[in-house]
């Protein structure tokens, strides 16, 4: 009930005011005679003030004795219902009841209009309508409709359509029967009846909701790609033969492997400098660092090893690239880390190389550590490793011949013992050269020795001369792309996406499309770099950075594969392998768990079953499904990846089939790719 205010006297007409304080008949407070209603619970003093005509205010002189100014609020509250009532007449033509206390009971509209002053009758009370529905009504019916509405209202339809851009197209067919009507007493509602179409319009909110997300969900699902033609289809373009009059220099990837602390490094840099590749002015910067860190013999070294790490724990831990040229080659110089710990990192070269120099340390013990005498050794097992990756020329650089005085015996004892090993590695003797030199001293190195004590049993033939007297690798261009991503590369010049890497086969020139796998995406070379210099085109065998547009970052990675659009690389992730031990100690049982690499990748695999046992000279199978493998034991096996790579079949593709397996720090297993599994063939 609406209680004025005691500031609205300017509406009151001749108030009839009695003299002395009066008392209130609620809480018999004594008030001021000024005051029209009670100072403490505001009951009326006048009732008759707020009658809007002459007949109620009768009606209220004669109630004021029996109620002393009570108000309709207060009485309402404080006076004890009664089943008796009888009709009120309002203004307005407005109906109400009166109960036998003097309750009067109506609607709010009726009782706002009768009881309020004029100067606050400006708010109009509409009066509630039944029926339709609430804004709760909806909410409600919203909630409740899935399991009460839906199956007697709605049949809805929702047809989904993929469009090309995967974008969710939803058709709704909905079917309704107008003359359907529910109690919302029955659905947990309201107590009046929603109409039908107020019904109809909530349900078909309801499902656009639940049909609603605020993020698009991830696929899970396989890159489409186009299905593969068939290699023999394949014919070169004309632009990817090198023609006769097309004097192009050859391009020779030459990796520099062997034992830790070995001079690897050093030789590098003395030979770049050597050749004019280092400037004066940069090579004195690196000696007056290195003498202000107390490594003043790594001067050379640091002309390679440019990250503070490598020159603060004196070793190489990542592939150092630099170019040089001789009479015959544009050579890619790999400089690649020693350390056991990086032999991952050793890989990227090899993988890359054409032919390699195996540096040597000649010092009495060094040899012999390298050799894994006195110790495990990685002289050993980069040999085995670029021999697995098909280098087949290989370059020994007998380094630091002049702390053992240039002898001819210690070069002959270190000849003999690594001989045998890497003939046993499957090195032809015709395809080694030998050359003996010293790099801080600079002999023998880019032109012929001047100490007689090397000079009187050297030929005369030095490193230059042995690099550029190697056979000129193979290059097939009748294949289709392959580039292996060596590294994804950051290049302002080449742009937000880069990558680098060999073409293996094929040819690529700038604004043709490729195929990055095992992502599946299609991109646009944009830049073709070699050795900052920027060219129109690359071939099998170069050794080149790429800039891609059009495509994800985030589908490019290390270890992928760009290649040709109609002509993709398999993708696997089980491979049957024809495999040889190596020197191992413990034997390999079927369940190990190792990390295999192939090209760039690497990845986590196991040993699901040993095929058979193989006869290293036929090839031919000695045992079927042995139970394990010993140390320099060949065989079948099959294993099982974690994820997909790319690869292909030594026969079709022997730089994409070659593998080794690694476990606990050492190579176990050396191999080819015999036979590729679940080769994917979903098509686009």
């Amino acid at each position: 009930m609406f209680v004025p205010k005691t500031d609205n006297q300017s509406d009151l007409e001749d108030p009839c005011r009695s003299s002395g304080p009066w008392q209130c008949s609620i809480c018999a407070l004594e008030n001021d005679t000024g005051l029209i209603s009670c100072e403490l619970c505001g009951v009326l003093r006048d009732l008759s003030l707020y009658f809007n005509n002459a007949n109620e205010a009768e009606g209220g002189d004669k109630r004021r004795n029996k109620h002393s100014g009570v108000s309709v609020l207060a009485r309402s509250l404080f006076t004890p219902s009664s089943p008796k009532s009888k009709p009120v007449a309002f203004s307005d033509d407005f109906k109400g009841t009166k109960s036998a206390t003097g309750c009067t009971q109506a609607s709010l509209d009726a009782l706002h209009k009768t009881y309020m002053t004029h100067k606050q009758r400006r708010v109009n009370i509409v009066p509630f309508k039944f029926d339709i529905p609430s804004p709760d009504d909806f909410v409600s019916t919203g909630l409740k409709s899935s399991r009460h509405l839906r199956r007697d209202f709605v049949d809805i339809t929702v047809k989904k359509v993929m469009a090309d851009d995967d974008d969710l197209v939803t058709e709704k067919d909905t079917n309704t029967d107008p003359s359907s009507a529910m109690n919302l007493d029955e659905a947990g509602g309201s107590s009046s009846s929603v109409a039908a179409d107020s019904q109809d319009k909530t349900l078909a909110l309801d499902n656009e909701l639940q049909n609603l997300s605020l993020e698009r969900k991830t696929k899970n699902k396989k890159a489409k790609i186009k299905k593969p033609n068939h290699v023999s289809q394949y014919k070169p373009e004309r632009w990817m033969l090198q023609g006769e009059d097309q004097e192009m220099p050859r391009q020779l990837n030459l990796a520099i492997v062997g034992h830790v602390d070995s001079g690897k490094s050093t030789l590098c840099g003395r030979l770049l400098h050597a050749l004019g590749r280092i400037s004066k002015k940069q090579m004195h910067k690196n000696e007056k660092e290195a003498k202000e860190k107390g490594k003043g013999s790594f001067a050379y070294a640091w002309a390679m090893d440019e990250s503070a790490d490598e020159r603060a724990r004196g070793i190489t831990m990542t592939v150092g690239v630099a170019y040089f040229d001789t009479k015959n080659y544009q050579v890619n110089l790999l400089d690649s880390p020693g350390h056991k710990d990086f032999v991952p990192n050793m890989i990227s070269g090899v993988t890359q190389s054409d032919a390699a120099v195996l540096v040597v340390d000649a010092s009495i013990g060094s040899f012999e550590s390298g050799m894994g005498i006195n110790g495990v050794g990685q002289t050993k097992e980069h040999a085995q490793l670029i021999r697995s990756f098909g280098v087949e020329h290989l370059i020994v650089a007998v380094n630091k011949m002049d702390s053992v005085e240039y002898s001819e015996e210690r070069f002959s004892y270190v000849k003999s013992q690594l001989g045998i090993f890497l003939r046993s590695c499957g090195y032809k003797e015709s395809a080694i050269s030998w050359v003996p030199l010293s790099v801080m001293e600079n002999e023998n190195l880019v032109a012929p020795a001047s100490d007689t004590r090397l000079t009187s049993w050297v030929d005369g033939s030095c490193l230059l001369n042995a690099i550029d007297s190697l056979p000129p690798p193979h290059r097939d261009v009748s294949k289709p792309l392959r580039l292996p991503i060596c590294d994804v590369i950051s290049s302002h010049m080449l742009g937000q996406v880069a990558v680098c890497g060999k073409v293996v086969s094929g040819a690529i020139r700038s604004d043709s499309k490729v195929l990055v796998m095992p992502a599946g995406e299609l991109a646009t070379v944009r830049i073709i770099e070699r050795d900052s210099s920027r060219l129109n085109l690359a071939r099998a065998g170069d050794n080149i950075a790429i800039g891609l547009q059009g495509i994800d970052p985030t589908h490019v990675m290390s270890g992928g594969v760009l290649c040709h659009p109609d002509y993709p690389v398999s993708v696997s992730s089980s491979l049957e392998l024809k495999i040889l031990v190596l020197d191992i100690t413990v034997p390999i049982l079927p369940g190990l768990q190792f990390e295999l690499h192939i090209h760039h990748a690497k990845v986590s695999a196991g040993l699901v079953k040993i095929v058979s046992l193989l006869d290293q000279k036929t090839g031919k199978a000695l045992a079927r499904k042995p139970r394990l493998l010993s140390a320099r034991q060949a065989a079948i096996v099959e294993v099982k990846l974690e994820k997909e790579v790319c690869v292909e079949e030594f026969s079709a593709m022997k730089a994409l089939g070659r593998v080794f397996l690694r476990s606990q720090g050492s190579t176990v297993a050396v191999g080819v790719v015999t036979r590729v599994h679940e080769v994917q063939e979903e098509v686009a």
